[in-house]
């Protein structure tokens, strides 16, 4: 009889098409404001948790993946986009989970910054903490915001035949 593990992260894509489990707590995490991690998740830097493949799996679909550079790949959800998980050809031991698809990313802290030659200047922390806050819908949002039907998977396991109420 196979063991089986318990996965102490979970995570996936907004659409819930890809899913993933960690096996073990990364062991390194934080931010990258290179121009490529910039590209690829559409803003001024990427979050990541590094894990090691023994400790990573797939638990539901399969991502998209895109070689970024003769150094790299990128998975991602090939349904809605959302950025999963980089990696290092060369290292094949180990990769990089973006820390928003987790399902409790606040279970992860960053604790080193990379690509600092391509940090925004406008992006330091105390003058991003200066400007005016607002929670979600409260900044001009559209009337009908509070009628909004979410589409995007919860932030846990469901079913295999999960499917967004369209």
């Amino acid at each position: 009889m196979s063991e089986q593990r318990k996965p102490v992260l979970t995570g996936g894509c907004q659409c819930g098409a890809v899913r993933y489990a960690l096996f073990g707590m990364p062991k390194r995490a934080g931010i990258c404001h290179c121009r490529m991690c910039q590209k690829a998740v559409g803003g001024p830097f990427s979050s990541w948790a590094n894990v090691a493949t023994q400790d990573f799996a797939w638990t539901r679909g399969a991502p998209g993946t895109f070689r970024s550079s003769s150094a790299a790949e990128r998975n991602f959800c090939a349904h809605c986009g959302t950025p999963l998980a980089f990696r290092y050809i060369r290292r094949p031991g180990a990769l990089s989970v973006s820390i928003g698809s987790l399902d409790t990313p606040e279970a992860v802290t960053p604790k080193e910054v990379e690509g600092i030659e391509s940090r925004w200047a406008s992006f330091n922390p105390s003058a991003l903490a200066a400007l005016p806050a607002h929670r979600t819908g409260e900044a001009g949002a559209p009337e009908d915001l509070a009628r909004i039907a979410s589409y995007q998977h919860p932030d846990h396991e469901t079913p295999m035949d999960w499917r967004p109420v369209p």
